[in-house]
């Protein structure tokens, strides 16, 4: 089952490196909007490669009031190993994504290769940005690493998306 455009995010409780839980379906801040990038794991070099080229560009985001969060199915130590590959994370990560959660959020979830990957099935790549409403606008998933949304043209149509002088609906809700 799948999430698609137009329904509700579901509430997603998960953990930070310091331990403070919070439900990642709710902006924090000045935001009115939520985009939740989840990521396979410190073992993806594709994830990390992603995350840095995302880091820059939170301000732009911000800007038209989007907050910006991570997550992966990774334990608290996995989350810290990986943050020594990171640049500086100019928005909050998140571990301890359960196969539930992924489930819930319509992702595709992989066994690891070996040992030496990782120790737990994680997801595959999806991206979800979350309106005032608490509904999905943009719905992105993957079943690997290679395929993502291009991440200058996101914050570009975002920006557009939320000009009110566009007035740009929930794409994709025709009915199957």
């Amino acid at each position: 089952m799948k999430l698609q455009a137009g329904d509700r995010f579901p509430e997603v409780r998960v953990s930070d490196s310091s331990g403070a839980v919070r439900d990642l379906s709710k902006p924090v801040g000045d935001h009115d909007w939520m985009m939740v990038v989840v990521y396979r794991g410190r073992h993806c070099p594709m994830c990390t490669r992603y995350l840095n080229q995302l880091a820059p560009l939170v301000a732009q985001l911000s800007e038209i009031g989007v907050d910006v969060a991570a997550v992966s199915g990774d334990s608290a130590e996995q989350l810290q190993r990986h943050r020594e590959k990171l640049d500086e994370m100019t928005f909050p990560l998140f571990h301890g994504l359960s196969t539930d959660q992924m489930k819930e959020l319509g992702l595709y979830i992989s066994d690891p290769r070996s040992p030496e990957e990782t120790d737990h099935p994680f997801a595959e790549p999806g991206l979800f940005v979350i309106n005032e409403h608490g509904n999905l606008h943009v719905v992105d998933l993957s079943n690997n690493p290679f395929v993502r949304p291009e991440l200058q043209t996101l914050v570009r149509g975002l920006r557009w998306i939320r000009d009110p002088n566009n007035d740009y609906p929930i794409r994709g809700m025709h009915p199957y």
